[in-house]
């Protein structure tokens, strides 16, 4: 039996994520933007671990999940789920950041580098991301003119390459990054082409299975099968490049190296 963290955890994916590993066994502990939406999941709630609650735009709150998730102990998974889509302006976070960044690529970065490294992280990218070839001397969109898909874009790519960073920095932990396909959400629509179920098998399975296919770290996945995703995803030095950059724009530090304190997996 496992305990996975899953950010976005009161509706979409991340909502029958949980409900998947819940059914199956496991321990999840959810996560919510707002006591009010907390308050939405019912039933859900009373079968969790536990539930933490902050809004992912705030890198304040953000370091409050955080300290909520380290307060309920060690997990053996860690679902990075939540993200936004086709935000119409650039918006500004309580830092002055771009929503999309501060929701996609921020937040799943300083809680890798903040909460307690786990046995597993799962980042929830998009095909879509293989759009997001642009330079990173603008990842804030402060001098281009905002566009909409294009930041959308470059978040999935960002956080592909963080998920095969991660797999060469912390060679302890399996991590991968998953392209959950076009499902039927409210970000997804209802003229989706995948059920929501096919939508999160992915992510869960990799969350917790033992098959030795699972296994595995610093790939790309899609439908339960290995893909190739975008190269510079792939290239160490863009990693590099985009980890300097997200720790110069948060104020974290992401260890370069496995914290001397673990020395295994789940």
């Amino acid at each position: 039996m496992a305990i996975i963290f899953i950010t976005g955890s009161t509706d979409g994916l991340g909502r029958a994520a949980a409900q998947s590993l819940l059914q199956d066994g496991h321990k999840v502990v959810l996560h919510a933007r707002s006591g009010d939406r907390a308050a939405t999941i019912g039933q859900l709630a009373s079968r969790a671990a536990g539930i933490v609650v902050g809004d992912l735009r705030s890198a304040a709150q953000t370091r409050s999940i955080a300290d909520q998730v380290n307060a309920i102990g060690r997990m053996d998974a860690v679902i990075h789920n939540a993200g936004v889509y086709a935000q119409q302006s650039r918006g500004s976070t309580p830092e002055g950041h771009a929503s999309t960044l501060a929701i996609n690529t921020l937040a799943p970065y300083m809680l890798t580098a903040l909460i307690e490294p786990p046995g597993r992280l799962v980042y929830l990218s998009s095909g879509l991301h293989r759009g997001g070839e642009g330079s990173l001397d603008d990842l804030d969109w402060t001098k281009r003119k905002w566009d909409s898909a294009k930041a959308y874009a470059e978040s999935k790519l960002h956080v592909v390459a963080l998920a095969y960073a991660l797999a060469r920095r912390w060679p302890q932990v399996l991590s991968n990054g998953v392209d959950p396909g076009w499902v039927r959400t409210k970000m997804g629509g209802p003229g989706a082409p995948v059920d929501v179920e096919t939508g999160q098998r992915t992510q869960s399975w990799l969350a917790v299975s033992q098959d030795s296919t699972a296994l595995v770290s610093g790939r790309y996945w899609h439908h339960l099968r290995h893909e190739e995703p975008a190269v510079r995803a792939t290239d160490p030095e863009f990693q590099d490049e985009l980890i300097a950059k997200l720790s110069e724009l948060t104020g974290v530090s992401l260890p370069s190296a496995y914290p001397a304190s673990r020395t295994s997996p789940d």
